[in-house]
């Protein structure tokens, strides 16, 4: 492990600084390519404009000449937290725009798959839409596309996944409409949305539509801005780079449940967690309220996860939190015992005096498919490889078939090594997508060693050392006068996430006194330049010297009353 500290301008920082912004977050947010305060506002009015987002004012005249008609809408989501959250916003904004027939169908991971089939398209016929519109997939649906058409519906498909890829050159759907900021030809500046921030941004033009004519005017038209907290939630969990677009959409749905104006669902599920909503962070809806509504999609129906989105009535919504909370734990549990059978696989691909290879591919008769994208995440992060999880696929029918999925590093684009695979072992992919750091595929049990040599010839190409080397990036020393438990409120009221991480410090410090709780847990007495401090390094059982350079993160907890700072560990550079 290699700890790194970022470089934070001088001169970004004086301006943060001289713009009013607290010394710390100024050093913070020039670290992280922030310039000027002006990039801080994170008004609704600095939104980028919908109509920069190729397909929007298309899109806005489909679903409002339907809703004129009074046509029926499908919304086909998807079953993970971006999907559950784009059709919540999806069903609330079209109902709250005036439509008064939209439903919903959400694919089941194991029987039909991801994306739109062509037998979704049949199951969207036959409850008598008219109107079909996509969330969070779609953009690689050729033939379900295709058939949705056949069958006389009209089609608006909103994702933000990469499009298919034919003989090296992009396919699209044969749509009546496309919205996605990763379409070719859209000059969109947020490439990194989730697919529920493109729904939004539909519905945003959608609204201007009607004002167009005459449904609604300014004092009149309702308000969206009560999306934004499904939208802050689907954002983060789907763990999309939070850029200035991003963060914005984040601190407005944070601004909104913090003050009590959020969904019973939602509500329900900060309880279940045992969070508190009035001091809600980005970190809730990664690891806590985004896994137990992914959790639905991993092992059961991602129905339960959606109508609880969608409930208003906090009995009903308290009912399916409490369930969804069950169904996670039961994911827990299974993704232990993967999480262990995989690593000793992964161990025993490596000698005692080698490197692991530069890609890892797994499977397990016994893995459960719902959660291999959890377990090749967990694996990726502690050998710091390419990592793709396979388990045999449950469908009926396709028992002889293994899904994976895959989580990347830093300077390996998953997407384009599975597409290189393809190329290079026509018929060993059988389906294929995703982005740069994850991806998913299906292969023949047959050709799994076939795929697994592919992958790391790929890795062999593609990474050096330098990159195959596992580092940290930080922000350097703590100053002691920020060692406060007021600034690390601060801190966690600011929008962190991925691509623009939570403050992570780093520096030599004397270890008084360590010993193990809970027996997979080290809890630590440090002197921080001079002054003593608590930490403690979950997760990890081995002792560390006496003076030692630690990366950590500020925490505060709370003893008879009195907040404490202490360090929570993420590495040692020994």
């Amino acid at each position: 492990m290699k700890i790194i500290v970022r470089e934070a301008p001088p001169r970004s920082v004086w301006a943060l600084q001289q713009a009013g912004v607290h010394p710390l977050l100024a050093q913070l947010y020039a670290a992280r390519g922030v310039r000027t305060a002006d990039e801080l506002d994170d008004g609704l009015a600095r939104l980028l404009p919908p109509a920069s987002m190729k397909g929007t004012a298309e899109a806005a005249v489909l679903l409002a000449d339907a809703i004129a008609a009074n046509r029926k809408i499908c919304v086909v989501a998807d079953y993970d937290c971006d999907g559950a959250t784009a059709c919540a916003v999806a069903l609330r904004g079209l109902r709250l725009l005036g439509a008064s027939q939209v439903g919903y169908i959400v694919p089941d991971r194991v029987v039909d798959g991801y994306g739109l089939t062509a037998s979704i398209a049949e199951r969207v016929k036959a409850t008598g839409a008219d109107l079909l519109v996509t969330v969070d997939n779609g953009i690689a649906s050729i033939d379900g596309v295709a058939r949705a058409r056949t069958l006389g519906m009209q089609v608006l498909v909103t994702d933000h996944h990469l499009p298919a890829l034919k003989d090296g050159a992009i396919v699209l759907p044969d749509a009546d409409v496309i919205v996605n900021p990763n379409q070719p030809g859209c000059s969109f500046e947020s490439k990194a949305m989730a697919g529920v921030g493109v729904m939004f941004y539909v519905l945003l033009a959608l609204r201007a539509e009607l004002r167009k004519r005459g449904v609604f005017d300014a004092t009149t038209q309702p308000k969206l801005d009560a999306l934004l907290p499904l939208v802050a939630l689907g954002t983060v969990a789907d763990v999309v780079r939070l850029d200035a677009n991003n963060r914005r959409l984040v601190a407005q749905g944070l601004k909104r449940i913090r003050a009590g104006a959020l969904p019973a669902g939602l509500a329900a599920l900060f309880t279940a967690a045992g969070r508190a909503a009035a001091v809600a962070t980005s970190f809730d809806f990664g690891f806590a309220l985004g896994p137990r509504i992914n959790a639905a999609g991993r092992l059961s129906d991602m129905t339960l996860g959606i109508e609880c989105l969608l409930t208003d009535d906090a009995g009903r919504a308290d009912e399916l939190a409490k369930t969804l909370d069950g169904i996670n734990r039961e994911r827990r549990d299974i993704e232990a015992g993967m999480r262990e059978q995989a690593q000793y696989a992964a161990d025993a691909m490596i000698d005692e005096d080698e490197a692991p290879p530069p890609a890892i591919a797994i499977f397990d008769p016994d893995f459960h498919e719902g959660v291999v994208g959890i377990v090749a995440s967990r694996i990726k992060d502690k050998l710091h490889r390419p990592t793709f999880v396979f388990a045999a696929s449950q469908a009926p029918g396709k028992e002889h078939e293994l899904k994976g999925s895959g989580r990347s590093i830093a300077g390996f684009h998953l997407r384009d090594a599975l597409d290189l695979v393809a190329k290079r072992h026509p018929g060993v992919l059988l389906r294929f997508g995703g982005h740069a750091m994850a991806a998913g595929c299906t292969i023949a049990e047959e050709h799994f060693e076939v795929f697994e040599q592919a992958l790391q010839q790929v890795a062999h190409e593609w990474l050096d050392a330098a990159t195959l080397l596992r580092r940290l990036d930080t922000d350097g020393p703590l100053a002691p006068e920020y060692r406060r438990a007021d600034l690390v409120d601060t801190l966690h009221k600011e929008v962190w996430g991925q691509g623009f991480a939570a403050p992570t410090f780093s520096e030599e410090v004397e270890v008084v006194s360590q010993r193990l709780v809970g027996e997979k847990h080290l809890s630590l007495k440090l002197k921080h330049q001079g002054q003593p401090v608590d930490g403690i390094w979950f997760g990890h059982t081995e002792s560390l010297p006496a003076r030692v350079k630690l990366a950590f993160r500020l925490d505060a907890d709370e003893w008879q009353g009195i907040k404490r700072v202490r360090f929570l560990v993420e590495a040692a550079e020994i």
